[in-house]
């Protein structure tokens, strides 16, 4: 498996990619091209070009959830290619909408819209991307100190209801163990690890992407715990995780760097 990340809120020096407040990973494996999420803006388009990527042969668009900043690019892609023959692939919920104090924060498009642009694939249940690549579903939410409150509000018929992210979901690689790879993880890195683990039925050794961890605080430290009793020792936290409990995630385990351009072969 090939991931360049084509999206983040980060830049290396010396590297002229476009960073901004959202993810997006490009993914190749089984000679399957996947996105993982699809940033805020039209920027992953220019990024792409920038690496000598081509996303004119996506075979999936995978979404972690529904907020803007990791699907808003969508739009974008839709204006530059033909899409038709990709599957998007996300979990029923994504599609609803959403709003945070009284700003739109969810799919920019309507799922009618959508479904009539691309192939849409929308379900709970994990499911098989490539022969090692699989997408978690719904997230069960087990442990007592991943956060359980809500952010934001979404519209499920004609009514608005605290929005606990249940679409938030993952994709896990099985190599010799397993290596996940998150957006947000507002449904818990630690129940996704734990899901994860369920699903491929082995160990993961590797985390990239978004912990949604801002605070060093106890969730944090049970977090950490939680990485180092079970051999989760390759992290790679991005987006959505605080310059603070990096350092302190580092104090213990050391991290990755991740920006737009960070590279993993497995």
């Amino acid at each position: 498996m090939f991931l360049k990340v084509l999206m983040d809120n980060n830049t290396f020096i010396d590297d002229y990619a476009l960073g901004e407040p959202g993810l997006c990973f490009y993914i190749e494996d089984d000679d399957k091209k996947i996105l993982f999420d699809t940033g805020y803006s039209g920027a992953i388009i220019n990024n792409a070009q920038h690496y000598g990527l081509s996303l004119s042969d996506l075979d999936y668009i995978v979404l972690s959830h529904g907020h803007n900043d990791h699907s808003r690019g969508l739009g974008f892609l839709l204006e530059h290619y033909d899409l038709s023959n990709v599957i998007l692939l996300a979990h029923p919920d994504a599609f609803n909408q959403k709003r945070n104090e009284g700003l739109g924060i969810g799919l920019s498009l309507p799922g009618e819209y959508l479904q009539e642009k691309m192939k849409v694939v929308a379900t709970r249940e994990p499911y098989q991307v490539t022969d090692k690549l699989i997408y978690l579903g719904e997230i069960p939410r087990l442990n007592d100190f991943e956060n359980k409150i809500s952010f934001g509000q979404e519209l499920r018929g004609e009514c608005w209801f605290d929005d606990y992210l249940i679409d938030d979901s993952a994709l896990v690689y099985f190599g010799s163990k397993a290596t996940v790879i998150t957006g947000c993880s507002h449904s818990g890195i630690c129940n996704i690890c734990e899901h994860a683990k369920r699903v491929v039925k082995g160990e993961v050794e590797r985390v990239i992407g978004g912990f949604h961890i801002f605070d060093v605080n106890e969730q944090l430290d049970k977090t950490i715990d939680y990485f180092m009793s079970n051999g989760i020792d390759k992290l790679y936290p991005s987006h959505c995780v605080s310059f603070k409990a990096k350092a302190h995630i580092n104090s213990r385990i050391a991290i990755e760097e991740v920006a737009t351009g960070t590279e993993l072969r497995l």
